[in-house]
């Protein structure tokens, strides 16, 4: 990765030709002519019928496949409306038995990944961490039950299963064994946000999927707070995180197990490299994002903004990217208050949206570490997985990007106003009509920055 964070962030030649410099990173971009206008999405060659018989059952993060996951930490139900009722109309749901799981449908359900990156063995081995006393009691109250045993020895059989161990050798594992591998499911530090719906409501054929921007502003809502809370519980849960990780993968050529919607989230124990590039650099420049969105600004890029956060087309990264930016003066995602949690959920929620349920995406959050001091905004990446890093990325560390920022910005804004128009995304600003204010951003000013 080159680092000439001197170099102008965007240029473009005579013939077209579009040449980036990420200012936070110094990745350097290309975007060629000619190639802006292919479309974009994955759609199978022949959608076939919708399967009604199989309906909540299509994957195991399916609403009728509770058992194929892990035993649940919590879940987010409805009670009655919730358009434009704030907190009316959910309830919170936690430590639910294994008789409980069928009583209510989850809108959105926290599991523990059934394969962690770093699993409780990882933080047991190399930092002495146990499990706390709410995890333990949690796991004995499961197992107390004949179906919640019944639960986590499937779940344990599939995971070893998975993993080599053969019929034979699980039959010859004594019980106490095999539940010594369930402890990850109640103290693990990997978690997966799993929302209900597999295809959109009514849909008739199976390209009809549901994601972020098929769900309702409410409810991506719900969705975005619902994830804020359990990555402070995993912070909460394990004194020797330094960083929770938070991302989306739609879609499998974006990297999804399941073309269901889900999120994860990640407990590790060191700060990525990116991050503390950043803190270097921001010792001597604080305004640096700042001075990121201005270039946005300045280049005509953003898309949408509201009082709450700003996005816009992104530039230097290695697949078109939409940025999503809080302007609050408040850092750590959980520490902001329902109005700027909404306000990132809209624009986060239009952005997906705009791009459309056919295209592959990631969604990365970044945000200050807890135990950093910086001031650092809460920023979300949502990146269309649009095309391939070969040869040439990999020789030159240039990357070609498909779509220039302009490209981009001009797919996305009419979408927003025509989905303004159907009513199927919140009020906000789009394009030339954003304040667009330079040093917009107020991360700042002084709140929330005692590290933890």
């Amino acid at each position: 990765m080159r680092t000439t964070h001197q170099a102008a962030p965007l240029t473009r030649l005579p013939d077209g030709t579009v040449k980036q410099v990420n200012p936070l990173t110094g990745t350097q971009v290309w975007s060629v002519p000619g190639r802006a206008d292919r479309p974009l999405g994955v759609r199978p060659a022949a959608a076939a019928p919708v399967d009604r018989a199989a309906a909540g059952r299509y994957c195991a993060f399916c609403h009728e496949n509770y058992r194929q996951t892990p035993p649940e930490r919590s879940r987010l139900v409805r009670t009655g409306p919730t358009e434009g009722d704030g907190e009316h109309g959910w309830q919170l749901l936690e430590r639910l038995t294994a008789a409980e799981l069928d009583t209510t449908v989850a809108e959105f359900r926290r599991v523990p990944n059934l394969f962690a990156i770093l699993s409780y063995d990882y933080w047991r081995v190399n930092y002495g961490y146990t499990a706390p006393a709410e995890a333990v009691e949690h796991e004995r109250d499961y197992l107390a039950t004949p179906a919640g045993r019944a639960h986590v020895l499937a779940v344990v059989h599939d995971r070893l299963r998975a993993g080599g161990l053969t019929e034979a050798q699980w039959a010859g594992m004594p019980e106490d064994e095999r539940l010594r591998h369930a402890r990850g499911f109640f103290a693990g530090g990997h978690d997966v946000v799993i929302a209900r719906r597999h295809f959109v409501d009514g849909a008739t054929t199976d390209d009809q999927l549901a994601g972020s921007g098929t769900l309702t502003p409410a409810e991506h809502h719900r969705f975005l707070t619902f994830t804020v809370a359990s990555q402070r519980a995993l912070y909460a849960a394990n004194p020797f995180a330094r960083y929770v990780a938070v991302f989306q993968n739609w879609l499998r050529p974006a990297g999804a197990s399941f073309d269901h919607l889900h999120k994860q989230l990640v407990a590790i124990d060191e700060h990525d490299g990116q991050t503390d590039a950043e803190v270097a650099r921001l010792a001597t420049d604080p305004q640096l994002f700042n001075t990121v969105v201005d270039h946005a600004l300045d280049a005509g890029l953003v898309v949408a903004e509201n009082d709450h956060a700003v996005a816009f087309a992104g530039f230097g990264h290695h697949f078109p990217t939409l940025e999503i930016y809080s302007k609050s003066r408040r850092h750590l995602p959980w520490e902001h208050d329902d109005a700027e949690l909404r306000g990132v959920s809209d624009l986060l929620h239009a952005c997906h949206a705009a791009t459309g349920a056919d295209v592959p995406t990631n969604e990365e959050w970044h945000y200050r570490p807890p135990d950093v001091a910086t001031a650092m905004p809460w920023r979300i990446m949502l990146k269309w997985r649009v095309s391939t890093i070969a040869g040439f990325e990999g020789g030159t560390k240039i990357y070609l990007n498909t779509l220039d920022p302009w490209a981009m910005r001009d797919r996305v804004v009419p979408r927003l106003r025509e989905l303004r128009a159907a009513g199927r995304i919140a009020a906000m600003d789009i394009g030339a009509e954003c304040p667009a204010s330079r040093s917009s951003l107020r991360y700042a000013e002084g709140d929330g920055v005692a590290p933890r």
